[in-house]
C-alpha cells in the first residue's frame, strides 16, 4: 500500500534521486529542505514515516528528530535517518533519539526502498500491502477485500480502513480522537461522533458471521479488536 513519506534532504541531487526512486516504488513523496519547512509540512498533516537527513540547514536533523519525538502527535511516526556519518556513536545517537532505523550513505534505492517497508511493517502495518488474518477474519489490502471463511463481506472504504488499523492494533483500546488521526487523518476535522456511526455500520458488515463481537466498546475509552471471547461478553 503507498505510503505518503516526508522526505527532509538539502541536497537536491540526492534528493530528486530518493523521491524518484520512492515514487517509482509507489509512494507519494512530499520533500522539504530544511527542517522548519518540514514541520510547517508536518503541522498541516501527519506522514506516515519521515527521512530525515541529519546535516540540514539551520535545525539540524538530530534537534528535528527530537521535538517529534517530544510531541504526542508526532512521537510515533516512523523515522528512518539518513546520514554520511558512519561512526557508531553516530549512530547510537540517532536511535537514542528515537530513529527507527539509521542509513549510512551511499545506499542503493533496492536498499531504503526495503527499509522502508520493513519500519512500515513494524510501525506501521496499516499502511503497508500485508494481509492480516485474525478471529475468523482475513483483510487483504492488496484486493481490498475481507473474508470470513470463505464468505466475502462488503465493507464501504472508511469501514475498510477502520477494520483494518483495528486489526492491525489487536487489543489496544483506541480512543475515538486516535481513530479520527490514524483512519481519517489528522488533518480531516470531524465531529467524534462519526466514529460511533462508522463502527455501527463495520458492526453491521461483521454481523453474518458473528463477528461484530470482536469489535469492542470500552466505555469511556473507545474501541477495540479483540479474539478475547470473555473480554467480548464482558464489554457488550
Amino acid at each position: 500500500m503507498p505510503a505518503n513519506i516526508l522526505l527532509v534532504e538539502d541536497e537536491p541531487a540526492i534528493q530528486e534521486l530518493i523521491a524518484a526512486n520512492l515514487t517509482r516504488a509507489g509512494h507519494t513523496v512530499v520533500r522539504a529542505a530544511d527542517a522548519e519547512t518540514a514541520q510547517r509540512i508536518v503541522r498541516d498533516a501527519l506522514p506516515d514515516l519521515v527521512l530525515l537527513d541529519w546535516m540540514l540547514p539551520g535545525i539540524s536533523g538530530v534537534e528535528f528528530a527530537r521535538r517529534l519525538r517530544a510531541e504526542e502527535r508526532t512521537r510515533s511516526i516512523p523515522l528512518i535517518m539518513l546520514t554520511a556519518r558512519s561512526e557508531e556513536q553516530d549512530k547510537v545517537l540517532g536511535l537514542e533519539i528515537g530513529a527507527d532505523d539509521y542509513i549510512t550513505k551511499p545506499f542503493s534505492p533496492r536498499e531504503l526502498v526495503a527499509r522502508i517497508k520493513a519500519v512500515l511493517r513494524r510501525r506501521a502495518p496499516q499502511v503497508t500491502e500485508d494481509a492480516v488474518e485474525l478471529g475468523g477474519l482475513r483483510l487483504d489490502p492488496a484486493t481490498h477485500r475481507v473474508t470470513a471463511g470463505n464468505e466475502a463481506l462488503a465493507l464501504g472504504p472508511t469501514e475498510f480502513r477502520l477494520l483494518h488499523f483495528l486489526m492491525t492494533h489487536p487489543e489496544r483500546v483506541h480512543s475515538r480522537a486516535q481513530l479520527l488521526d490514524q483512519v481519517w487523518g489528522d488533518h480531516v476535522f470531524v465531529e467524534e461522533r462519526t466514529v460511533d456511526v462508522h463502527i455501527r455500520r463495520l458492526r453491521c458488515a461483521l454481523e453474518p458471521g458473528g463477528h461484530e463481537r470482536l469489535i469492542q466498546t470500552v466505555r469511556g475509552s473507545g474501541y477495540r479488536f479483540s479474539t478475547d471471547t470473555q473480554a467480548v461478553a464482558l464489554a457488550r
